[in-house]
């Protein structure tokens, strides 16, 4: 029997033990929802890890992270600008509408599915001020992108500078932010640059089912915490989210994860410089394969998505063993 080797996603990933540790120590009687002393430690460690004031709430999914931040930035009337390649409009099921109460993505282009001010500029610029015009009140970047590249801390800074110039409130969705870090090697300040809120993810990172929303703005976490509450996010046993947050943040975990993630996506990827279709930046690797490549890589054990007709994602985790990584870039190379 072929053993599977798992690159479909970094989701399917095994928790850290670490995480397992820290959830068996964090099973004891605790005040319940936020009331503990786990989640009460997050505000003053994000804050340590960004340099400046932050409140993180923990919520169980990037989908609620994503559109729990975006609700405090923009009204039911309004829009936010994203890629239309951005998990929010790909990839939420139209939660983003849901929880926003039927605001409206307004779609910007962009190579590799990142936003450059002139593109948001494009969307925004056209809209008059005029009540029969949805008015954008957010933008939302993806930091990596939904093709694994990596904002830098300048191009952040520049959509940053226009955000606040506009009036728009800056959201950065960071499922993969560890990722992006990594491979920029830059600080966590760095790599999520001016915004007013982000994802950070740790599912995909070896967390079991906990995301945090960390605003830099008191007043939209206030906010936020109400609506968690409504939208069923505040779970009575919070303890067990927090734990696993913080058993991430210890010691860099989620940076060391990350960078092994990502040295077994570049270890694909050097198998293949001349399939790929983008740069490898964090932790997936997008490749020109054709169906009877992608069957002959199926036959020998390896699992992953099909990207279209004639493409591949292979994505790599926290746990993804060398020795598969090596081998799925040897089976690639041999096509």
């Amino acid at each position: 029997m072929v053993r599977t080797a798992q690159f479909l996603s970094d989701n399917a990933a095994s928790v850290h033990p670490a995480v397992w540790d820290a959830m068996r120590a964090a099973d004891e009687a605790q005040p319940p929802y936020d009331g503990d002393a786990l989640s009460k430690e997050l505000d003053a460690r994000f804050s340590d890890l960004f340099g400046r004031e932050a409140h993180a709430l923990w919520v169980a999914s990037g989908t609620a992270a994503n559109c729990l931040a975006l609700a405090t930035m923009c009204p039911p009337h309004g829009g936010v600008v994203c890629h239309r390649e951005a998990h929010i409009e790909m990839d939420e099921g139209g939660a983003p509408g849901f929880f926003l109460h039927g605001a409206k993505l307004l779609l910007a282009d962009g190579e590799g599915a990142r936003l450059t001010p002139d593109a948001v500029r494009a969307v925004v610029d056209p809209i008059r001020p005029d009540v029969h015009w949805v008015q954008p009140h957010a933008l939302s970047v993806t930091q990596a992108s939904e093709y694994g590249r990596a904002y830098r801390p300048g191009e952040l800074a520049a959509l940053g500078e226009l955000a606040k110039a506009r009036g728009l409130g800056f959201h950065v969705d960071g499922a993969r932010f560890a990722n992006a870090a990594a491979f920029l090697g830059c600080s966590a300040a760095e790599a999520a640059g001016p915004c007013d809120a982000l994802s950070f993810g740790f599912i995909k990172n070896g967390g079991m089912g906990a995301e945090a929303i960390v605003f830099f703005d008191g007043e939209a976490a206030a906010l936020a915490r109400w609506r968690r509450k409504r939208a069923g996010h505040l779970q009575s046993k919070g303890r067990y989210l927090a734990a696993q947050i913080l058993a991430m943040l210890d010691g860099d975990l989620w940076l060391a994860n990350a960078r092994a993630a990502n040295a077994a996506a570049a270890e694909i990827a050097g198998a293949c410089a001349d399939r790929l279709l983008h740069p490898v930046e964090a932790n997936e690797v997008f490749v020109r394969v054709s169906a009877a490549e992608r069957e002959a890589l199926r036959r020998q054990g390896y699992a992953f998505y099909d990207w279209g007709s004639d493409a591949a994602r292979f994505v790599a985790a926290w746990n993804s063993r060398a020795e598969d990584a090596s081998a799925l870039a040897r089976a690639i190379a041999a096509l």
